[in-house]
């Protein structure tokens, strides 16, 4: 509504400013046409000896016109001062002094506008042809009252014409208001419904192309927010069904042993050595389970240090090859150049671990697993491509969700937790990076890791 008010400032201005301009214009216009009504009846005075003979019907004919025209009065004064001609019929024979006459004698005209009376005065000089000298003068006086009285109709019109817009628009705007406010009440209930937990309902709001713009953001919202329910649900189910899965097994290895007597200490050992492993897969899912939970925080977390690449992954490697070792498994490292990068050491480690160990778990006996660093002038690229068993196509888009398994039976009996795969997306995020597989089942995979040089904030 304030902006309504504004708006209506300019217009009354320009308003305004247009009717002064008009009344300024109309008046310079009478005063150049007087002066040309002026000129002709002064050289027709000095044709016909007017001074001398008063009498000439031509030029009183041409006085008279041109005051009935100009609803004004005309005076003729000779060189004495004298009124010869007064078209009012006033002052004729009479002496006049003023200081405009006086400079008119002389030889110089003069013009005065009075604006407040509403009246032009134009005096001119009346010259002999021959000798130059001035023999009288001619007065004009003009009323502008009628360009005055047009400007005030104007001035009324347009202080009409905007207080008539101004309650137009005042009734238009609240109307409109309240057809622009009805959709947003619409959503606004909409946005309360889903703040209290319902989300099971779309929002549906028709109205303009903005507001059903908002609407649908609001439904891409509401699916992604119950896309996120539904993987945290998900998570905690897994969550939990995987922590109890090897406290089952521990009790039930220990109930085996309490319901038996007189055990051979061979079955103690077997059965004890089962529980250590059980609780060490229980530890490893809860080791997995903090990083993870370490790398869903800010990049503000991010130690960021400057390390040589190739050595990080040297590293990496020279842990993973007794576990390759044990499956005659063979590990290869391909570096094509020094790489130096901005990187957080201890996440960027813990990602390429993670492919590497996964390719090592999920290969064939006999097989290789090769390891190649490469970069550009703005990222470097890890690549970790394997021999092994493959991921179908259908299980590919899925691979990095928490606790997915592509072969359960088979993840478990190589110890995984199905969480590794998260963890290194994750921190290869977090570097602002990206990961992609490639892989056919029975041929192999490849993991291809692509992150920036110089660490973006």
């Amino acid at each position: 509504m304030a902006l309504l008010f504004i708006g209506t400032i300019p217009i009354i201005f320009v308003s305004f400013d247009m009717i002064r301009t008009y009344t300024h214009n109309a008046t310079e216009s009478r005063m150049n046409e007087l002066q040309r009504q002026g000129n002709t009846i002064v050289n027709l005075i000095t044709l016909t000896g007017y001074l001398s003979d008063p009498t000439v019907p031509e030029v009183n004919s041409e006085l008279s016109l041109l005051g009935g025209i100009y609803e004004g009065r005309i005076l003729i004064v000779n060189d004495s001062l004298k009124i010869i001609k007064d078209t009012y019929g006033l002052e004729e024979n009479k002496t006049i002094v003023s200081e405009d006459i006086l400079k008119v004698l002389k030889g110089s005209g003069s013009t005065n506008k009075y604006d407040d009376r509403h009246f032009i005065e134009l005096t001119l000089p009346i010259t002999n042809n021959t000798t130059k000298e001035v023999k009288g003068a001619l007065i004009i006086i003009s009323s502008t009252k009628n360009i005055y009285s047009l400007s005030d109709l104007l001035s009324q019109k347009a202080s009409l014409l905007l207080i008539t817009s101004f309650i137009l628009i005042l009734v238009f705007a609240f109307f409109y208001s309240g057809v622009l406010i009805k959709p947003l009440v619409s959503l606004k209930k909409a946005i309360a419904h889903l703040t209290e937990g319902y989300m099971d309902e779309e929002v549906s709001v028709e109205s303009f192309s903005e507001i059903k713009q908002i609407s649908d953001s609001l439904n891409q919202m509401l699916m992604r927010m119950k896309n996120l329910e539904s993987s945290r649900q998900e998570f905690v189910s897994n969550v939990s069904h995987e922590l109890k899965t090897p406290l089952t097994s521990v009790k039930v290895l220990a109930d085996s042993l309490l319901m038996q007597e007189n055990v051979p200490p061979e079955l103690y050992r077997e059965f004890l050595v089962d529980i250590a492993d059980e609780i060490e897969r229980e530890n490893k899912i809860i080791n997995d389970l903090l990083s993870l939970v370490k790398m869903d925080k800010t990049a503000s977390e991010m130690n960021i240090t400057s390390v040589k690449i190739n050595e990080l992954l040297e590293q990496v490697l020279k842990r993973l090859r007794p576990i390759a070792k044990k499956r005659n498994i063979e590990l290869v490292f391909e570096s094509f150049r020094p790489v130096v990068a901005e990187v957080d050491e201890v996440k960027l480690s813990l990602a390429i671990s993670n492919l590497i160990e996964n390719a090592i778990k999920y290969n064939v006996e006999d097989g290789w697993v090769r390891v190649s660093l490469n970069a550009d002038h703005k990222y470097f690229y890890v690549k970790v491509a394997d021999s092994g068993i493959g991921i179908p196509e259908e299980s590919q888009d899925f691979i990095f969700e928490r606790f997915y398994r592509v072969d359960k039976a088979r993840s478990r009996g190589t110890g995984g937790t199905g969480l590794g795969l998260s963890i290194a997306k994750n921190a290869i995020h977090m570097h602002k990076g990206a990961i992609k597989v490639y892989s056919k089942e029975n041929e192999g995979t490849t993991f291809t890791v692509r992150i920036p040089i110089n660490y973006i904030v």
